[in-house]
């Protein structure tokens, strides 16, 4: 099956490392950089869903489970270990193909989708940060929330620092003066 899925990709114009087995597998997805993996869910010394969970964990990457069983047997433990894509044997080319660019572009959606959380996560934090160093400065200087706010932004636009650093060094100073 290994050699046959092989040829295929090869024939199709892909790059392939095959293993033998999922502890291999995952030395190889260590030390390689992996566009995607394509994995068998029964292999020797480590099964495909273990290997591919554990290189999950150093490097996202898109990941297609190939089974000779129906996929309800393992679909489960497969979502864990984000699988983009499921084939039961035996595969042809007409379903590796879509199920590889399938699998790669709910990867790169999911990437996306996982920056822009970051993302807003990160903004969420740096604007609790500015609120409470703005809080900071109503209550020590008497301003209005509109007027703290403005005096955060000169003092970062005077210092060519970011607003969330000036909120980071009002908070620190109140720290000090505080404990």
């Amino acid at each position: 099956m290994r050699q046959s899925l092989s040829s295929l990709l090869l024939r199709s114009g892909h790059d392939v490392i095959a293993v033998s087995d999922g502890t291999e597998l995952v030395d190889v997805c260590q030390s390689q950089t992996i566009d995607l993996i394509i994995t068998d869910i029964f292999m020797p010394k480590m099964d495909g869903l273990e290997a591919v969970e554990t290189i999950y964990k150093h490097r996202p990457v898109p990941v297609v489970i190939v089974s000779g069983t129906p996929a309800s047997d393992f679909l489960d433990r497969a979502q864990g270990i984000h699988a983009y894509g499921c084939l039961v044997k035996p595969i042809n080319e007409a379903d590796i193909i879509p199920a590889i660019e399938l699998a790669m572009g709910r990867f790169e959606e999911n990437q996306v989708l996982l920056h822009e959380r970051e993302t807003l996560r990160q903004s969420l934090a740096d604007r609790k940060l500015v609120e409470r160093a703005k809080g900071v400065l109503m209550r020590q200087t008497g301003l209005d929330e509109a007027a703290a706010f403005q005096r955060l932004q000169i003092i970062a636009r005077n210092k060519r620092r970011k607003l969330v650093e000036i909120a980071e060094m009002i908070l620190t100073a109140q720290e000090a003066v505080s404990s």
